[in-house]
């Protein structure tokens, strides 16, 4: 291990040589290559390679949960989607009391880590939409409901100012993240003014297989548009709008 010298204090990797800070001072050491065949086979190694098993499992099921939503993300989510997801999914694989490590999968694990996770990171669903959710996921049935009691669109909803109507929208996902199979189902309401009348009872309904072995999601969110010579234009920059997981049912 060397010790930089000098006025030019470095940090990052230049050719072979990784510079770096320290309680020290700034330091430099040699990066040391490994050979792929010796990270595949090399028993020093085994840990690693259950390592990346899992986080390549791990980004696998994010991917699957995405394509399970379909369209529905195109209002909702952004770059760092993927990562952050994939995040979420370690937890549930690190949660999996079944198989021995390098083996462990979403489906064994505690999907139940994902309720809560909001797939616009700057926006969660308590920021843009602040009315109680009654929430049903039936596994036997088949049956993943939202029910929201009539609000006032002023007292509850916070958009962007130049938001002038609103959609809520609903989606229930069946997924198993080993076969990648997945059955969707989504609903929505009509586009609404934000204004002070009290909406009627909303109920946001979708179905799903009936008594599914599978991971169940219930999804809520609400995405703003503005009004222009009576045409609703999605705003573009999207930095409102909420996609929430609600509710999961993991493997029973």
């Amino acid at each position: 291990m060397a010790k930089q010298r000098g006025i030019i204090k470095l940090d990052g990797t230049m050719a072979d040589i990784t510079f770096y800070r320290t309680k020290h001072g700034y330091m430099a050491k040699e990066r040391l290559r490994v050979a792929p065949g010796r990270m595949l086979t090399d028993p020093r190694f085994a840990r690693t390679r259950e390592n990346m098993a899992e986080f390549g499992r791990a980004c696998n099921a994010a991917k699957v949960l995405k394509n399970a939503m379909g369209t529905l993300l195109t209002s909702f989510g952004g770059k760092s989607l993927q990562n952050r997801l994939t995040q979420e999914m370690m937890k549930v694989i690190h949660l999996d009391m079944v198989n021995p490590r390098g083996l462990r999968n979403v489906i064994d694990g505690e999907a139940e880590l994902l309720e809560g996770f909001d797939f616009n990171s700057t926006s969660p669903l308590e920021t843009s939409f602040k009315a109680p959710l009654s929430l049903t996921l039936d596994r036997v049935a088949g049956e993943a409901n939202v029910t929201i009691n009539p609000f006032d669109g002023t007292e509850v909803i916070i958009s962007d100012p130049a938001a002038t109507h609103f959609k809520l929208v609903s989606a229930a996902l069946d997924i198993n993240f080993e076969s990648k199979v997945t059955a969707s189902a989504f609903s929505e309401t009509a586009i609404m003014k934000i204004e002070s009348q009290p909406t009627a009872l909303i109920n946001l309904e979708n179905a799903l297989p009936a008594a599914s072995v599978n991971p169940l999601f219930l999804l809520f969110g609400i995405s703003f548009y503005q009004s222009v010579n009576g045409f609703h234009y999605p705003l573009l920059n999207g930095a409102f709008n909420a996609l929430r997981i609600v509710k999961v049912s993991g493997t029973p």
